[in-house]
């Protein structure tokens, strides 16, 4: 009955993507059994000839709307089965270790949502980097997705490598076994978008190294 009934709500936002998976690796995974992990395509799926930074950021504010009205749609979904559930934060806990409590981009990749690209952010299919992930922890046995193990960028794809403005990524490709900072210098990548905050009131979305992928874009 919950899985019939989250597949109604879903059917009702074909713009969205969803998947299940156990979460056994996690440490929530004592109290829960399963995470539901969506993603929502930006308001706007931008190249790099529309870019500027503020129309990006537009675009992941109006997928963050979204996603928090799809949250409650599925609370309440979960009140009324009387399922335990957790909705993990999804900011990092700290600015030294830049580590969520729970990670919904591992999740998605274990829900089978996408894989991980060379710019260290979860590339799908239908709408490539520009998407905004939320996850509900539930315990409940779910069907789960099949977990992707690789990555499917082109091995001759330096796009996201060359735009980036501060050289933060190092050009390997990502597999299920890999370690973030195989990928990425993320705290060079977080220090140059948090020299924003004064003037912005927020790290700067940039964004250049998502909107160059060739990845949900119609080439």
């Amino acid at each position: 009955m919950l899985t019939l009934k989250l597949q109604r709500l879903f059917s009702a936002i074909p713009e969205a993507l969803y998947g299940f998976t156990d979460i056994s690796y996690s440490s929530f995974s004592k109290e829960y059994r399963s995470a539901l992990v969506f993603a929502m395509p930006y308001g706007e799926q931008l190249t790099l000839e529309q870019y500027t930074e503020e129309r990006f950021e537009n675009g992941i504010c109006n997928a963050r709307k979204k996603l928090e009205d799809t949250v409650g749609k599925i609370e309440s979904i979960l009140k009324e089965e009387t399922i335990k559930y957790y909705i993990p934060p999804a900011a990092q806990e700290n600015e030294e270790a830049l580590e969520a409590v729970f990670s919904y981009k591992f999740a998605a990749v274990n829900a089978g949502l996408g894989w991980i690209g060379k710019n260290d952010v979860l590339i799908t299919e239908k709408y490539g980097p520009q998407v905004r992930l939320s996850a509900v922890l539930i315990d409940a046995d779910l069907e789960n997705g099949v977990r992707i193990e690789e990555s499917r960028c082109p091995s001759d794809c330096t796009k996201c490598i060359d735009i980036c403005p501060h050289k933060a990524l190092t050009g390997k490709a990502w597999n299920i076994n890999a370690r973030r900072s195989d990928l990425i210098d993320y705290h060079l990548c977080n220090q140059k978008r948090s020299a924003y905050i004064i003037s912005h009131g927020r790290k700067n979305a940039c964004g250049l190294c998502m909107v160059v992928c060739p990845f949900g874009q119609v080439l």
